[in-house]
C-alpha cells in the first residue's frame, strides 16, 4: 500500500529526468526505501542489483561505511560556506590530492556542482582566455556522437540529436569532426579533422572530447592513438584541449584517469560523477597556471576575471565525501583490483555472444556494452523491464545494453547478471 501511495504522490508532483512521463501510465515507478552495497531495496523489500551505478556515480556501493563516516563527521563541523572570499580544509585537501594525481601542468581547480556545469565552466574559460589575450575565437570543436551534458553550452558541443535537436536555435557555434568506431583504424577521421582545421583552425577555442569512451553515445569506444594524433593537430593551431572525464574518470576506463592511457595532458580536465562515490553533487575543472594567469589582473580590469559562480560551489560535505573516495583508492589498490575484475567480467560477457542477437561486444576498463539486434520495438526497454523481474537495474541506451557496476561487485553477482541476460536475450 505504501508503494502505491508514494507512486501516486510522485506522479502528482515530480517531473522525472530523461523520461517521457506518459511511459509511467504503463511502467510503474519504483520507490526505493534503502540501499546497501550493490543493492537497492523497495518498500516491499525487493532488491535490485545496481548494474549502472545509479547513472555511473556509485563507485564503492551504496551506504559505503568509509564515505558515510566522512560525511557524518564533517556534518558536525561545517556543512557549507560561500567559496568567494572564504575557503575550508576539505576543499584545500581535495584540490591538492587531485592535482598530485595528475600531470604537473594541471594545477588549478575550479569547482561546480554537476557535470553539465563543469563543461560550461571549461567552455567559458577557454573562450574568455583567448579574449583576454586579444583573440576572438567563436567556434568549439567536438566529435560526432559526443555527449557532454544538457545545459545549453554542453548541448552545443554534444551531438546526440535526441537531446540536442529541439534546442538547436539556442546553441553555441560548434564544429563536429567524425569519431572513429574502430580503435585501430582512424585514417579517414584524421583526414576529416585536417580539413576542418585547415578551414577553421584559427577560429576554434577548444577541442572537447570524451577520451576512449563516448558513454551516452551508445558506449562507442575508440583508441588512444586517434586521440594523440588529433590533439597534436589541434595544438598546431593553438587550440585548447578539454577532456570530459565526467563519466570515465576515477577508474572507469581502467586507469585512474583516461588521460593516463592517452598519454595526453589536456588544458582542462572535467571531473564529476564518481568524484564523491555517488553521495553528493560535485564537479571540478582542473586547468593550468598558464590559463589561470590570463585571468589574473588588477581590479580595474574586472572584465578579465572569471566571474562564474554556483551557490554550492565546493560544498564542504561533498568535498569530505570526495576525500573519502580518494582514501579508498589509496588504501585498497582499487585500480589493480579492477584490472582483474574487468578481465573476469569480460570472460563472462563473452559467453553472451553465442546468441546471434548480440553484436559488437566491447569493453574498456569497468565499462561493458553490446548491441541487441532485433525487430522488437524498444528492445532496450524490454531488457530493462525483464531485468527488474530478476532483480537487476539495467538502463540501456536504446538497443545498447551496458554494464557499469560499482567496483565492489563479486564474481557470483557477475555470473548472476550474465545468466539472467542470457535468459532475457532468448526472448527479446
Amino acid at each position: 500500500m505504501q508503494t502505491q501511495i508514494l507512486q501516486q504522490l510522485d506522479l502528482a508532483h515530480i517531473w522525472h529526468p530523461c523520461t517521457q512521463m506518459s511511459d509511467h501510465e504503463n511502467i510503474p515507478l519504483i520507490p526505493i526505501k534503502r540501499a546497501k552495497g550493490m543493492y537497492l531495496y523497495d518498500f516491499d523489500d525487493r532488491s535490485y542489483m545496481d548494474c549502472v551505478s545509479s547513472w555511473w556515480v556509485n563507485l564503492f556501493g551504496h551506504c559505503n561505511e568509509t564515505i558515510s563516516y566522512a560525511v557524518k563527521k564533517q556534518l558536525d563541523n561545517l556543512e557549507h560556506v560561500i567559496l568567494a572570499g572564504f575557503t575550508h580544509e576539505p576543499i584545500i585537501t581535495l584540490s591538492q590530492r587531485l592535482c598530485s594525481l595528475l600531470p604537473p601542468m594541471l594545477t588549478k581547480c575550479f569547482y561546480a556542482d554537476n557535470g553539465s556545469s563543469c563543461i560550461e565552466v571549461a567552455l567559458k574559460m577557454s573562450f574568455h582566455s583567448f579574449r583576454n589575450r586579444g583573440q576572438e575565437r567563436k567556434y568549439f570543436l567536438a566529435l560526432n556522437n559526443a555527449y557532454h551534458g544538457e545545459t545549453l553550452g554542453a548541448l552545443s558541443v554534444g551531438d546526440v540529436s535526441l537531446y540536442k535537436q529541439t534546442y538547436s536555435p539556442l546553441l553555441l557555434q560548434c564544429l563536429h569532426t567524425p569519431v572513429p568506431h574502430n580503435p585501430y583504424e582512424y585514417s579517414n577521421e584524421i583526414e576529416s579533422l585536417k580539413q576542418i582545421l585547415k578551414q577553421y583552425g584559427k577560429q576554434i577555442c577548444a577541442f572537447i572530447l570524451e577520451p576512449l569512451i563516448q558513454c551516452a553515445g551508445n558506449m562507442n569506444m575508440y583508441g588512444k592513438d586517434y586521440i594523440k594524433k588529433a590533439v597534436e593537430l589541434c595544438r598546431e593551431y593553438e587550440i585548447q584541449i578539454i577532456f570530459d572525464e565526467i563519466a570515465v574518470g576515477f577508474g572507469r576506463s581502467g586507469s585512474m584517469f583516461a588521460l593516463e592511457q592517452c598519454e595526453v595532458c589536456p588544458d582542462y580536465l572535467c571531473l564529476s560523477k564518481g568524484i564523491t562515490g555517488g553521495y553528493l553533487p560535485l564537479s571540478v575543472v582542473i586547468t593550468t597556471d598558464a590559463i589561470y594567469n590570463t585571468f589574473y589582473a588588477p581590479y580595474k580590469d574586472i572584465q578579465k576575471a572569471f566571474l562564474h559562480s554556483h551557490s554550492y560551489t565546493g560544498n564542504t560535505l561533498a568535498c569530505a565525501a570526495a576525500n573519502a573516495v580518494l582514501d579508498i583508492f589509496e588504501t585498497n589498490n582499487v585500480i589493480e583490483q579492477n584490472i582483474a575484475l574487468s578481465s573476469f567480467i569480460a570472460t563472462q560477457f563473452k559467453s553472451l555472444t553465442a546468441n546471434p542477437k548480440v553484436a559488437n561486444m566491447r569493453y574498456c576498463g569497468m565499462i561493458f556494452a553490446f548491441d541487441v539486434i532485433t525487430d522488437r520495438e524498444r528492445a532496450g526497454l524490454f531488457v530493462f523491464m525483464e531485468g527488474l523481474k530478476s532483480g537487476l537495474l539495467l538502463r540501456p541506451l536504446g538497443n545498447t545494453i551496458y554494464f557499469m557496476p560499482p567496483y565492489i561487485i563479486t564474481h557470483d553477482e557477475i555470473c548472476y547478471v550474465v545468466e539472467n541476460l542470457k535468459t532475457i536475450l532468448e526472448i527479446v
